[in-house]
């Protein structure tokens, strides 16, 4: 449990470190197809991982999967994996930008790792309120993701499958076409539970 609460007050830090003078920016808008599109491209260089951890994405390690569908009183996701998270800290708590994910995501394939979706992420103690951005509302608030994340840290978030079919929906925070692979830094995790604001 110490480290757990270490964690959380680093992180809690970080945040708390590049809040300063910042405030959330809410886009609303529905994106369009050709919205979508520039996204996409705008961050078409990171299908090459070492060029996220070049600029600021750090590697989680683990691969998400959640193998069952979420319960009573959990998230709601769709039985789905989601991969293994990149976080790029420095982005967290700054305004909303469609072209600056906090997070971006990537499926092991054998011997590499590729692209699949980006997400934002937003702590609720950046924003107590649910963001929006393309238009969608975010997922959550709910706690961390174990065990990428301790379950203190509680957010909201948005997922985009931008270079993966995802036939649970483009927004689905999970995702039942990627596949985590047999290994030891899979965890199969059951969806997090919902929180309070």
């Amino acid at each position: 449990m110490p480290r757990v609460r270490t964690a959380v007050a680093i992180f809690g830090l970080l945040v708390t470190t590049s809040l300063a003078g910042q405030s959330m920016s809410m886009a609303t808008t529905a994106a369009t197809p050709a919205d979508m599109e520039r996204v996409r491209a705008a961050l078409d260089r990171y299908r090459n991982p070492i060029v996220a951890v070049h600029d600021g994405y750090f590697s989680t390690l683990v691969c998400v999967a959640f193998p069952n569908a979420g319960q009573t009183g959990e998230m709601q996701y769709p039985a789905g994996a989601m991969g293994v998270h990149f976080l790029n800290v420095s982005l967290v708590g700054a305004p909303l930008d469609s072209l600056r994910p906090q997070v971006l995501i990537y499926e092991p394939v054998r011997d590499s790792l590729r692209l699949v979706a980006a997400e934002w992420f937003v702590p609720v103690q950046v924003s107590e309120t649910r963001p929006q951005l393309f238009g969608r509302e975010f997922d959550g608030p709910m706690e961390g993701h174990h065990p990428i994340m301790p379950p203190e840290l509680h957010h909201w978030d948005l997922h985009v499958w931008l270079w993966k079919d995802n036939p649970a929906g483009m927004f689905s925070p999970t995702n039942p076409a990627v596949r985590c692979p047999n290994r030891p830094y899979t965890a199969r995790e059951a969806a997090p539970r919902m929180v309070e604001p």
